[in-house]
């Protein structure tokens, strides 16, 4: 994966009062789109993601997190996007990514993060991190998802390449960089830009509408 140009930010945490979108989707219009698409084993792999998705419905947020990060490091088997998509950087949706059954370490994040805006956990709480993960001797580019249950908090992290969710001071492995979500881009000192200048959220969030997704 490659860093975006903003790779200079560093993790904070900044509360935001303005609201943010919520996503939501047609589970028969998704199932239609991916038999279409990508044929018969792209939808039975939609349809597990909604069994799931409806299965951890009442679940605790806590249950919820591990429900959503054990599907998705099962479902996907990773790899490089110049292998599954023959291009150096490319951000799947959840359909794309399921029709696959492969992704790097973007559409493992990118499913997690909709499957629980999906189940109620606020977009807040959520965040997109890009972080230098130190994998034996290599320091490499690499996303996880923060979890935030209040905002001072220290977040938990799901990650593809560990299963386990572990706190963050537990990960002295992954060195944070900057990171995002549907309000905004989080900054030092407190400011937030736009989550539109990061032209691969845009890309994405129109294919997502594309699929059957609306924001």
């Amino acid at each position: 994966m490659a860093l975006p140009a903003l790779v200079g930010l560093c993790l904070v945490l900044v509360a935001v009062p303005a609201p943010a979108p919520a996503f939501a989707f047609d589970p028969s219009a998704l199932q239609a789109y991916a038999r279409k698409h990508y044929g018969a084993r792209a939808e039975r792999a939609v349809l597990a993601w909604q069994a799931m998705l409806a299965q951890a419905k009442g679940l605790s947020e806590q249950e919820k997190l591990r429900a959503v990060n054990d599907f998705w490091n099962s479902a996907l088997i990773g790899g490089e996007d110049i292998t599954i998509w023959h291009t150096v950087d490319y951000w799947a949706t959840p359909v794309e990514s399921l029709s696959k059954g492969a992704g790097d370490c973007e559409d493992y994040v990118i499913g997690k993060y909709f499957s629980l805006i999906d189940l109620g956990v606020p977009p807040e709480k959520l965040r997109l991190v890009y972080v230098r993960a130190q994998v034996g001797n290599q320091s490499i580019a690499h996303m996880v998802l923060g979890y935030y249950p209040s905002p001072q908090a220290e977040p938990l992290v799901l990650d593809s390449l560990v299963d386990r969710i572990q706190l963050a001071h537990l990960r002295p492995d992954l060195t944070p960089v900057f990171s995002f979500n549907a309000r905004g881009i989080y900054m030092p000192g407190g400011a937030r830009r736009s989550v539109d200048q990061i032209g691969r959220w845009r890309d994405l969030l129109r294919k997502m509408r594309a699929e059957g997704f609306q924001p």
